[in-house]
């Protein structure tokens, strides 16, 4: 059975740090794409970053540039994402992703995306 895992999130303070991971287990996802979504408070689900499948191509939402770093260990089959300098606004449910195609380059859309996390909670106080 393939699983995606999150674990890392909390209550912190606006900015606090934190770092999220998601673990996989099942199959491996060293040749897939993967991504970190999130899900605001009547909010949409967004996304918020992704990482090419060596882990040398990095993308991110405007908002959490230069505060969030996403990477990954293959060898480990796990993602990361470093939170930094959080603000009320990251408060959310986040979510970690698998890309449905080996290989392939880092995406946006959700739809790209065959395995999901449960999620994990992140809320940001002010």
């Amino acid at each position: 059975q393939v699983q995606l895992v999150e674990s890392g999130g909390g209550l912190v303070q606006a900015g606090g740090s934190l770092r999220l991971s998601c673990a996989a287990s099942g199959r491996t996802f060293s040749t897939y794409p993967m991504a970190w979504f999130r899900q605001g408070p009547g909010k949409e689900r967004e996304f918020v970053a992704a990482i090419s499948w060596p882990g040398s191509v990095t993308d991110y939402l405007d908002s959490v540039k230069g505060r969030f770093t996403i990477s990954r260990d293959n060898a480990k089959n796990t993602m990361d994402l470093q939170m930094n300098s959080l603000k009320p606004d990251d408060t959310a449910v986040y979510y970690c992703a698998a890309d449905k195609r080996p290989f392939g380059s880092t995406r946006r859309i959700d739809f790209g995306y065959d395995y999901w996390g449960q999620g994990t909670q992140v809320t940001v106080s002010s």
